[in-house]
């Protein structure tokens, strides 16, 4: 159980094992279909090795902010907000042809062993890639209904699913739309708020809210928070993708840059620019064979236009007017302290 003093560590410990039980438990089920589905399973299980758990936190919080105790059943609910993300990774790693997730192979680019003697391996690959996304969705409403939590709360935030899914995408779509266009710091905003900021903060928080009873004032307070917030982990996402330690962050720097993604740190760069900048970035951008020297000069232009400084300030701003609309809510001193933390925790990081 939790005490009121909130532990984020002993919380992610918590979630970490709910999705290592109930995800291997799926796994052994799904090979026993067949045993060459094994290195499909195994992905299943990659999936979900990593991860911060904001997402199942901010789930518990949004729960615990209207009163409720602390429930292992709750927690349960809430690393389906975990599956959700780990669904959303494999299909936008796949979209975005990455290779590199927590610095190890991403799944379409792993699974790759598994039909390396078929015919267009990599596209089989890919397919199963996508099969695994698709899994993992419907295991995380699996995860939901089945968390213990008596079935009136489960029927409360039932609805708020739909909504997360059609943002979430939306908002990828909007991405793909987007990619190679012009960079524009509104449409990157906007990209942002509906693939990340609503089912990294928002959602969560009210589904933990609705799960609890949450009245409408409490809902939209949530949502004055989280939606500022989850671009704010956006925005520092765009930051750590670029001039991040690959060490720390498990991505290629260079992925932003040869993909030509509508980042608001592009956008910005590109406002900034001038006609000379301008002409030497369309010579960069969406190369696929951009080596060290085109990304070092990518980011030469980005820092001498002070573009990762305006991201900079972009970041504070929303966490500024989120901490603000915190403050404004009625809720008890442990879970605005929580909320407070959590915050720091999505905004200022180095992964």
């Amino acid at each position: 159980m939790m005490p009121d003093r909130w532990e984020q560590d002993a919380f992610k410990t918590r979630v970490d094992e709910v999705l290592r039980l109930f995800i291997a438990q799926e796994a052994e089920q799904f090979t026993a279909i067949d045993p060459a589905l094994g290195p499909v399973a195994e992905q299943l299980e990659a999936a979900v090795a990593d991860g911060k758990r904001l997402r199942a936190a901010f789930c518990y919080w949004g729960w615990r902010a209207v009163g409720q105790p602390d429930s292992d059943a709750l927690v349960r609910a809430a690393a389906s907000m975990e599956l959700v993300h780990a669904a959303a990774v494999v299909h936008d790693d796949l979209i975005d042809d990455s290779a590199l997730r927590h610095g190890r192979p991403t799944t379409h680019i792993a699974l790759r062993g598994a039909v390396r003697h078929r015919p267009r391996a990599a596209t089989a690959a890919r397919s199963l890639a996508i099969l695994v996304g698709d899994l993992l969705t419907g295991l995380a409403g699996q995860l939901f209904t089945t968390s213990g939590l008596p079935a009136a709360y489960l029927s409360r935030a039932r609805p708020l699913w739909s909504v997360l899914a059609r943002e979430l995408i939306a908002g990828e779509c909007l991405e793909i739309l987007r990619t190679g266009a012009e960079p524009d710091t509104t449409a990157s905003l906007k990209v942002i708020r509906y693939k990340t900021a609503k089912y990294t903060v928002e959602q969560p928080l009210l589904i933990g809210g609705a799960l609890a009873g949450a009245g409408r004032r409490l809902s939209e307070g949530y949502s004055a928070y989280g939606l500022p917030l989850g671009e704010a982990f956006q925005l520092r996402d765009d930051l750590l993708g670029l001039f991040g330690d690959p060490e720390r962050t498990g991505k290629d720097n260079a992925d932003d840059v040869r993909g030509h993604r509508p980042t608001a740190l592009l956008a910005e760069t590109w406002r900034l620019a001038g006609d000379g900048d301008r002409e030497r970035l369309r010579a960069l951008l969406g190369r696929g064979d951009l080596d060290e020297d085109g990304l070092r000069a990518v980011r030469e232009v980005m820092r001498r236009l002070k573009a990762p400084h305006r991201v900079e300030s972009m970041i504070t701003e929303r966490v500024e007017e989120a901490l603000d609309a915190l403050h404004e809510l009625n809720v008890p001193a442990h879970a605005a302290a929580a909320l407070a933390a959590l915050a720091h925790s999505a905004a200022v990081r180095l992964s």
